[in-house]
């Protein structure tokens, strides 16, 4: 089910423009316990949050085939690139920002959508970038971020109890017998559409949209009336200035072709295995490695964590850049042995530490895991989630208040610094538009407010406003520590 690639593919197109949470499946079709590491060695281990009601295994089977005949959708030297980046993270000479989508949907795949996301990610790099003094690494939650893991296998509605929605890689959100069941077409559905979106944000990050010389175009009409919005102007109009200084001695986005473009990649929870299987080729250029091209980055989830399990299987074997949630169940000695297996030749770059513990929790449990880290020389990229852990519900809704985000952001600064390790990056769900999720913000959006535009597919989002408001207040907090 694998194919060689060419590692150096990507970077010339760049330069030319279970059956639910709490249950496991163990499917006996994979090499056995105890063998080298394979692409299908997974198979043989415990797999949590996997669907196993495929109604039709042997369709399932047939598309994963087809999946593996595809071309990828990243290359192995893309990747590559953006290990050396996160590699710079972990030494804190850069920041990671890594977000997007809670679960992105096949209803709102849209151009519009995708130029929005990704114009709220230029903005807040320039934020960050200017404040920290650092380049910035731009990771999206897109372009394969479907799946989900539940917290339960099923939900009840009206009396109606049916398989709960998973992503709509898998099952359809609507609440019927017939929708909840999962398809294997929506694999291909979800492939078609992960190639077309990193078709356009491929053409905006390298054809001209992404270049400084537009800071000031890249507003979005909601963010000019906000006070985040005024801020961001004042930092446009500097960075306009110093652009139209360099223009005079003569470094235009002509004669330095760098400010014409940027760097982005894309990211992903490898939550359904058998997909990420089907992706994995092996690199022309390096026999014996390979790569996920699914994604630049993969993810490894604070529910499928465990050491002996598929999806630790699956990740320690590839070589893209891994990430891995870090909450409050995580004792020190399985942080250890998990890095280990995932990093056992202790690269930098290769793994990062995304801390997700809720603002009252992040106090009390990540100090050890960072200091036990620092103790045993392990080379790691820290970042912050401060989404999963500060979820609530008000009313119907589930919802994110803006402070508790802020709050678990500021911590994990001061807490990663004291102890001696660099405070990398942020990981955030987050959208271009202009939803009601999180409560909260310069925009106090409430309670009550919720209802006038909720429309994620899974958990709450920051919107545009909120999200580049929290770059700001970021970025005072970065440039205070870097003065101090």
């Amino acid at each position: 089910m694998t194919d060689r690639i060419d590692a150096g593919f990507g970077e010339l197109l760049d330069r030319a423009g279970n059956l639910g949470a709490g249950k496991s499946m163990t499917p006996q079709d994979g090499s056995g316990a105890g063998q080298a590491w394979s692409p299908s060695s997974w198979r043989s281990k415990p797999a949590m949050h996997i669907p196993a009601d495929y109604p039709d295994p042997a369709k399932l089977a047939a598309v994963e085939k087809q999946l593996s005949s595809y071309p990828p959708l990243v290359f192995a030297g893309e990747a590559r690139t953006l290990t050396a980046k996160l590699a710079e993270v972990a030494e804190g000479k850069a920041f990671l920002l890594q977000g997007g989508d809670c679960a992105e949907s096949f209803e709102e795949f849209h151009p519009n959508n995708i130029r929005d996301m990704l114009r709220l990610f230029l903005q807040m790099a320039v934020v960050l970038t200017f404040a920290g003094r650092k380049p910035v690494v731009k990771v999206g939650r897109i372009a394969g971020q479907f799946a989900k893991p539940r917290s339960a296998p099923t939900e009840t509605q009206n009396g109606v109890t049916l398989p709960s929605y998973r992503g709509d890689n898998i099952n359809d959100r609507a609440f019927t017998k017939e929708a909840r069941l999962p398809d294997p077409q929506r694999l291909l559905q979800a492939y078609s559409q992960s190639a077309a979106t990193l078709n356009l944000v491929r053409a905006f990050t390298q054809g001209g949209y992404a270049g400084l010389q537009n800071v000031n175009t890249w507003m979005l009409d909601f963010v000019q009336r906000s006070a985040a919005g005024r801020h961001y102007r004042e930092v446009a109009d500097r960075i306009t200035d110093t652009l139209d200084f360099m223009a005079a001695i003569g470094i235009t986005a002509e004669t330095t072709p760098a400010l014409d473009r940027t760097s982005f990649f894309t990211s992903h929870e490898a939550l359904l295995l058998g997909y990420e299987e089907a992706m994995t080729r092996e690199d022309s250029t390096r026999p014996g490695e390979f790569y996920d091209t699914s994604a630049h980055m993969i993810w490894i989830g604070d529910r499928t964590r465990q050491l002996d399990h598929a999806h630790v299987e699956f990740c320690s074997g590839v070589k893209n850049p891994i990430g891995m949630k870090c909450g409050p169940s995580l004792a020190e000695d399985d942080m250890i042995r998990l890095i280990d297996k995932l990093n056992p030749d202790n690269v930098p770059g290769r793994l990062t530490l995304i801390a997700r513990f809720g603002s009252d929790k992040v106090a009390g449990g990540l100090p050890k895991l960072v200091r036990r880290v620092q103790k045993e020389g392990r080379k790691v990229a820290w970042s912050s989630d401060p989404m999963h852990g500060n979820t609530e519900t008000k009313g119907d809704f589930k919802t994110r208040p803006f402070e508790r985000i802020l709050s678990e952001i500021s911590s994990f600064i001061d807490i990663v610094e004291s102890e001696g390790a660099h405070a990398g990056g942020v990981h955030f769900e987050m959208t271009g538009q202009n939803v009601t999720e999180c409560t909260g913000g310069s925009t106090q959006i409430s309670a009550e407010n919720l209802s006038q535009a909720y429309k994620t597919a899974c958990d709450p989002r920051l919107n545009n406003e909120q999200a580049l408001e929290l770059a700001f207040l970021i970025a005072d907090k970065l440039a205070k520590k870097r003065k101090s």
